[in-house]
Order: C-alpha cells, then structure tokens, then sequence
C-alpha cells in the first residue's frame, strides 16, 4: 500500500485526485494539504467519512502521516517550494501543477543531482493518456509537413497560456525536426497570429465551458493533418496520475510526462 498526500486537496482537481486515490485499492490517501478548510476531515469532502485525515495548511503534515509519495496541483507560485521541500524531506513527488518552466526543471535537475537525496519527481503537463499520444502522434508528424501551428483550448480559470501541453508538444515536434518551420506571416492586428513558441505559432483559446482540448495542425503541399485530443471532463486525468504515483517511488530521478512510464515501442 503506498501512502499519498495530496497537495492543493481541496481544488478542482485536487478533490478529484484525492477521491480517486481514496477508491485505489493500492493506495492510501493520509494528508490532504491546503490553505482553505484547514481542520475539516476530507475524507467528508470526498465521499469517503471513513478517512480521517484533517485538512492541513502545513506540509509537516506529510511527514507526520508518513506520506511516501505527494500529488501537487496547487500554483505556479508556490509549486516549486513544494517541490523543494519534498526532496529535501525525501517524499516523491508528481507535479500536476501547470507552468512549470524549463528553467524549473533544471533547478529540479540540480536537486536530484545533489548527493544524498533519496526522492524522485515526476513532472507532467497532461495527465490524459491520449493527451500524450497526440503529442508522440505530432513528433511522427513533424518529419513530413513544412508547417505546423497549435490551437489550444481550455477554462477560463487556467492560470496559464499558453498551456504546458502546448510548450511539451512545441518540444517534441522540435526533437523529431530542428530545421526552421514556416515563417510567421504579417499581422494587421497585432497578436492575431497567435505567440511565438521557439518558431511555432501557438494560439491560446480561454472560454468557459471548456476542460482541455488540444489540436496540432500541419500543412503541407495540396494538404493538411489535424490531429486532436478533448478532456470532456477532469476524469480524464485521474488514470495518468494514479500510473505516476505508482512510478515515481521506483522510476528515479527527474521523469518529464507520461510517456516514460507507458509502454511505447521506440519512435522510428
């Protein structure tokens, strides 16, 4: 049984995971981190009265439930204190949290180089397995189209834009070709063609109604491929999490996604 602490508990997304380690037979949900309802039992919160565990504002909380593994889903601006304090107390963790920057992953890089730490950190823009099958469908893609541009589409809540799923497929597409996609073209109005992501315009859309939705689409002489992927709802993500809180105790180190952990043949 693995003993999980899950922090930003009581968000959107992190009710959802704390329900869904709640109902795995392999994992035990005992800390539940959060700055709101400090005191109230979330177990109450989720479905679950039998799970005594009080809501906690204090990370100290893991080690005095004996948390192995932490979930994050909290905010940019304080997820990497929460990544700092977990590899200094040797509890893995999974960030679900977005706007994790390349510069974050190197700090991260850097902790799990330091002699001693006993931790490993899974970080993952997109915790929908199909999410990271259009990105590996993208990198094949990129070898044969002249252009490429991605609309991303999310809540209007996101704290970010645009998405880390849009930055981790700009990555990949670039791993599989680093010649110079097709130029931006001129704008009348400023912003129309969308930001620039190292070459790749990438067009963010904030609507509400919406949970994630993702499509990559490449141009090429006489054609076009779309490829796309829509998270309908949050429960999308809850098997990507619960397959990262079951591989960062054994997978060592820094791992960046989900597609490490899935059992993918080689791209060609």
């Amino acid at each position: 049984m693995i003993r999980v602490g899950v922090i930003g508990a009581c968000g959107r997304m992190g009710l959802m995971v704390c329900r869904a380690v709640a109902e795995a037979e392999d994992l035990a949900l005992v800390a539940a981190i959060d700055r709101s309802k400090v005191g109230q039992k979330i177990g109450q919160m989720i479905g679950h009265p039998e799970i005594g565990a009080p809501v906690s504002d204090e990370l100290d909380r893991l080690l005095e439930a004996e948390a192995e593994v932490a979930i994050d889903f909290t905010h940019p601006d304080v997820v990497m204190d929460d990544v700092r304090w977990c590899v200094a107390h040797a509890i893995h963790i999974v960030v679900g949290t977005t706007g994790v920057s390349q510069e974050d992953l190197r700090e991260i890089e850097g902790l799990m180089a330091d002699d001693g730490h006993e931790s490993n950190v899974i970080v993952a823009p997109n915790f929908a397995l199909g999410a990271v099958l259009m990105q590996r469908f993208a990198a094949q893609a990129a070898r044969y189209f002249p252009a490429v541009e991605i609309i991303e589409l999310h809540h209007d809540q996101k704290a970010d834009a645009p998405s880390g799923t849009a930055v981790a497929t700009v990555r990949r597409i670039q791993e599989e070709r680093p010649e110079p996609w097709h130029g931006p073209l001129p704008e009348s109005l400023e912003g129309v063609r969308g930001g620039d992501v190292d070459g790749i315009r990438v067009h963010s859309v904030r609507l509400p109604g919406l949970v994630a939705h993702q499509e990559v689409l490449f141009g090429g002489q006489g054609q076009t491929l779309a490829i796309r992927h829509d998270s309908t709802d949050r429960s999308s993500f809850m098997p990507g999490v619960l397959l990262a809180a079951r591989a960062v105790m054994t997978r060592k180190g820094l791992t960046v996604g989900l597609e490490p952990l899935l059992d993918l043949p080689p791209l060609p």
